[in-house]
């Protein structure tokens, strides 16, 4: 039986990560803080480590948000200076020097 031809992919969807990894971060805070107050019992049934995990996340999370804004201002550099270039090779004249 013949294959059926294979579509093209479609395009990444784009999402907001700042706001996703942000979210994800307060969360870990959170969690830190809502276990502070039980760390001695924590630690009594040998889950002391949990309070940590969670500050860990928390600053993972930090790094995260860096990452996830240095990207995001990258790729609109990118298309900032894609729609610059397109704009001027487009027909050979600058758009600043034109008039109406």
């Amino acid at each position: 039986m013949p294959k059926s031809p294979l579509h093209p992919s479609p395009p990444p969807l784009e999402a907001n990560d700042v706001a996703i990894v942000g979210g994800g971060t307060v969360l870990w805070f959170v969690a830190f803080l809502a276990l502070l107050p039980f760390q001695g019992v924590l630690s009594d049934h040998d889950h002391g480590s949990w309070p940590w995990i969670c500050l860990s996340g928390a600053g993972l999370g930090l790094i995260g948000l860096w990452y996830c804004r240095a990207r995001r201002d990258a790729i609109a550099r990118d298309r900032a200076a894609e729609a610059a270039s397109e704009g001027a090779a487009g027909d050979g004249t600058d758009p600043a020097t034109q008039s109406d």
